[in-house]
């Protein structure tokens, strides 16, 4: 039987669990590595792209806080911190794409492709609160006349839409990646045995 509707495949698969064994389910598709080694490879640029910022953030914000006073030398301070964190995740975060082994196990592909999208549109709100206490910051330290709160809050504004934008295209990136996955998916054909791959003749 081919699948050839991706709602319709995940309902029969799904209530093929309570007919067939598990170990059904986990058999390998060769076809998925290439897919899975792509997703590997777009985290991989991004953490790189994340520590580049971090580093040239980090930079920046030394040599500004120490030629500067007031806001600006506050808004050079919280860069230079903010990107401490920022080269810690992205170094964590190429540590772990580093170490992953594209595999071509159905569900463990299914897994790793919805877990990926669910993280960045979860950093994305958290962006967004970033930017919105950016402006809170902002706007305190002008109303209480005090520099330093300003300035962090300009910082907090800028990391923050970095951060979004970023989250927003590497989301992007691994949104249109995921429609190979159906395009995989529809040749797929399901039977008693399991997954087995469909080659189109023409």
């Amino acid at each position: 039987m081919k699948i050839t509707n991706t709602p319709l495949f995940f309902t029969l698969a799904l209530a093929s669990v309570f007919f067939f064994p598990t170990e059904v389910f986990a058999q390998d598709i060769p076809q998925l590595q290439d897919f899975n080694q792509t997703r590997i490879d777009y985290n991989q640029k991004g953490m790189i792209i994340l520590g580049s910022w971090a580093v040239g953030n980090m930079v920046w914000g030394g040599i500004g806080a120490s030629q500067n006073s007031g806001q600006t030398k506050a808004f050079h301070q919280m860069n230079l911190y903010w990107n401490s964190v920022n080269l810690i995740i992205a170094g964590f975060g190429y540590w772990q794409a580093s170490k992953e082994t594209p595999g071509t196990d159905f569900w463990a592909t299914m897994e790793a492709q919805q877990k990926i999208e669910k993280i960045l549109l979860f950093n994305a709100g958290l962006d967004l609160a970033y930017i919105a206490g950016g402006f809170y910051m902002k706007e305190r330290g002008l109303r209480n006349e005090k520099d330093q709160l300003f300035g962090f809050g300009k910082s907090v504004i800028l990391q923050g839409g970095f951060l979004l934008a970023f989250d927003a295209v590497m989301y992007g990136f691994h949104q249109t990646h995921s429609k190979e996955l159906q395009e995989i998916m529809q040749n797929i054909s399901l039977g008693p045995t399991g997954f087995s791959m469909v080659i189109p003749l023409n």
